[in-house]
């Protein structure tokens, strides 16, 4: 594989610069005084935003775009083999490697390399870690799946020898990664178009906890059936945080909610009750979030107080619960929860929250992972009053497998909740006009497009 030397600025081109990770790196490089171009379907905030420092961006992927004197083609796991670009680099003899492969690379400059893990939660557990990380000024370097506006985007280059950044288990992406301070969050099945079942992913799992030097730290969730699995062959630094005080390092006690549903709990830190947090975020996962936040920032020496304000200015990531605006008196909210357990989350969020009936808009998100869960679906979407289903989100897949979005209607409606299909935005958009009223709670969910129907209801 080729080894980038950090201290001798390349041009690298990116092919999918306009991803939120991609995007990201291509600003730490740039940062580094690296040459940087790349390609995208389309032009983005992201890509704007690249192209204000200098980066050269096309809105075509081809064989053009690609020129002799690159040194470097950085590519996601998205793009296939017959990708025009990646054809062209290779019969060009450039060097190519993978978004994975480029991020570990450069965890190696960093003394500390914290990696989130986790099935669901990253994003938001790792911009709680950076909201501390600011509060108690340590310059740290980040790369979020999401847009804090703490930091102004999804990426901030810091001057210290902090590095923070989420670790993705689909294609054993964080198998390229050299972390010094790994955190999983939890470990259910999902991404089943490349991992062939629950152990698989748990066994990936236990792959990246050996990534760990044997002076590195696991933090990892006492919830996780059977965790000591993960590092059961690993000499190393292990803390635990969950909902179960006696084998929990972090734990905690006395949630209550305030109007909103963001929660306030006493901090248990070995059984012992360790002062108040209090989050600005809803739902109780959010308390388990902050628990794996609080846990690595304590190992990285940063005091309870600190903390405590780091986690008090946290409002949130774009995508997280969002809230959009109203429309006839309806609120609406936004949220990227595309997983059985995300909606159960998220629509448990909702209960605290000041509604009269609960809509939920949802657009699944890939053909294989609906087949695999649409029963976990169904059952998860009964926490909304009614359910309103968008088209499948295909993403990188292509629709081969039979099931589609009457199939989970179907599901939902055996399981006597009220729930409507339709094929576009603009049949969903007048069906909520029509039909949602004055005190009703909206929310839009998935991690496709299916936000552009709040907007348009917000905008109409």
């Amino acid at each position: 594989m080729y080894k980038i030397d950090f201290n001798h600025p390349i041009h690298v081109h990116f092919i999918g610069i306009g991803g939120i990770s991609m995007s990201g790196l291509a600003h730490i490089l740039i940062a580094r005084n690296f040459t940087v171009s790349g390609s995208d379907s389309h032009e983005s905030d992201l890509t704007d935003a690249l192209e204000k420092e200098g980066c050269k961006c096309y809105y075509t992927q081809e064989a053009g775009n690609i020129h002799p004197d690159y040194d470097l083609v950085v590519y996601t796991a998205a793009i296939s083999d017959t990708n025009p670009e990646l054809t062209r680099a290779r019969s060009l003899g450039i060097p190519t490697i993978s978004r994975a492969e480029l991020l570990g690379q450069l965890m190696t400059n960093y003394r500390v390399a914290v990696n989130i893990a986790g099935t669901h939660g990253k994003t938001t557990t790792t911009s709680m870690l950076t909201d501390i990380l600011l509060a108690a000024e340590c310059d740290p370097t980040v790369s979020v799946g999401g847009i804090l506006h703490s930091i102004g985007g999804n990426i901030r280059v810091g001057k210290s020898d902090i590095f923070v950044t989420e670790a993705c288990e689909y294609t054993n992406s964080f198998l390229s990664f050299h972390p010094t301070l790994n955190v999983i969050l939890n470990v259910k099945a999902d991404h089943l178009d490349f991992f062939k079942d629950l152990d698989d992913i748990r066994h990936s799992f236990k792959l990246f906890t050996e990534k760990l030097p044997d002076n590195g730290t696991l933090i990892i969730s006492s919830d996780i059936e059977n965790y000591e699995y993960f590092y059961s062959e690993k000499n190393c630094e292990v803390i635990t945080f969950g909902s179960n005080p006696e084998n929990s390092d972090y734990s905690a006690s006395d949630i209550t909610y305030d109007e909103l549903g963001h929660c306030t709990y006493t901090l248990l830190i070995n059984n012992k009750p360790s002062g108040t947090i209090h989050l600005n975020v809803p739902g109780i996962h959010n308390v388990y979030n902050s628990l794996a936040a609080v846990a690595a920032a304590a190992k990285l020496g940063i005091d309870t107080d600190t903390i405590k304000r780091g986690l008090a200015g946290f409002t949130g990531t774009d995508r997280r619960f969002q809230k959009k605006g109203t429309f006839n008196g309806v609120t609406v909210i936004d949220d990227y929860a595309h997983h059985p357990d995300e909606i159960t989350a998220t629509l448990g969020s909702a209960k605290h929250y000041p509604h009269r009936r609960i809509w939920c808009v949802f657009q699944p998100h890939t053909y294989s992972r609906t087949k695999a869960l649409l029963d976990d679906f169904a059952e998860a979407l009964l926490g909304a009053d009614v359910v309103v289903l968008a088209d499948i989100y295909a993403a990188r897949e292509k629709d081969t497998l039979g099931i589609s979005s009457a199939d989970l209607q179907a599901a939902v409606e055996k399981l006597g909740k009220e729930c409507y299909y339709f094929k576009s935005f603009e049949e969903i958009e007048k069906f909520l006009l029509k039909n949602c009223i004055n005190g009703d709670l909206l929310i839009t969910m998935g991690a496709g497009d299916i936000y552009k129907v709040g907007e348009a209801l917000i905008n109409a």
